[in-house]
């Protein structure tokens, strides 16, 4: 009869002849371990930057250095809107994920590389732009919007933008290999802003605005031909892949076959 090998929380190895044997006594020993244990455990999880796509308001540019493929930017933030944030704390700008590197009051600076630059509207940025902001969420936070990373696709035109009494329907012209992770009622970042998708063509897709997202965000400011960020929403863009990943195997297979 074959035997399981697993290690105990004491890192001994334990022989069992049954894997439901070897699991019961792995969860008691689970059970067992002191608190203090787990404590410490816990604290050796390595949180990763997170953004929830709900923007927080909007922040000015006031200073933009120009160097070769790299630029320091400086934002002016609404007050208290920077309160007990450290050198070194992310923050989603335009929805791009970018680490405080000096403080100032309600004023903090931000690098940006040559490759955010190459992916981002951020090298568009000019001293008075508005950008969206949004810190980065802490365990316990709520999630209004969906799991965004900060971590831009590609960016997107404003093709059109249609004005009702009390919202607006703008309409992105995208690159076309994003489209097909864009779905009728899916999630996608806008600017760092979580909003639903509406209707999708070709190479282009519509968004739907009410007020207060208008007011909030520097999206009631876009006008046709303005750039934006898009982060496609990580789950889609895991399904679509591995369906592709699947049937393209599949395909080969009963070719061969």
């Amino acid at each position: 009869m074959n035997s399981c090998i697993f290690t105990n929380t004491a890192g001994h190895s334990v022989s069992q002849p049954h894997k439901h044997a070897a699991c019961q006594l792995g969860s008691l020993a689970l059970l067992q371990a002191p608190n203090k244990c787990v404590q410490q455990r816990r604290k050796q999880l390595k949180v990763h930057s997170l953004f929830t796509g709900i923007v927080q308001g909007k922040g000015c540019v006031q200073q933009v250095k120009k160097q070769n493929n790299f630029s320091t930017i400086q934002i002016q933030f609404p007050a208290g809107k920077t309160d007990a944030i450290q050198t070194g704390a992310s923050m989603a700008i335009n929805g791009t994920c970018l680490t405080v590197t000096n403080q100032n009051n309600d004023t903090l600076s931000f690098d940006i590389i040559m490759e955010t630059l190459r992916a981002t509207n951020l090298g568009q940025l000019q001293n008075g732009s508005e950008v969206n902001f949004e810190r980065s969420a802490k365990v316990g936070d709520e999630i209004g919007g969906h799991h965004v990373s900060g971590h831009v696709h590609t960016t997107a035109q404003l093709q059109k933008i249609e004005v009702t009494e009390n919202n607006k329907r703008i309409t992105f012209q995208v690159p076309k290999q994003w489209m097909k992770y864009i779905l009728p009622k899916g999630f996608i970042a806008v600017d760092g802003c979580s909003l639903t998708v509406g209707e999708v063509g070709e190479d282009w897709f519509t968004i739907y605005l009410i007020p207060e997202t208008l007011r909030v965000t520097v999206l009631g400011n876009k006008q046709e031909g303005n750039t934006v960020n898009l982060e496609i929403e990580a789950q889609t863009q895991a399904i679509v892949d591995t369906v592709e990943k699947v049937v393209q195997q599949y395909m080969q297979q009963k070719s061969l076959a």
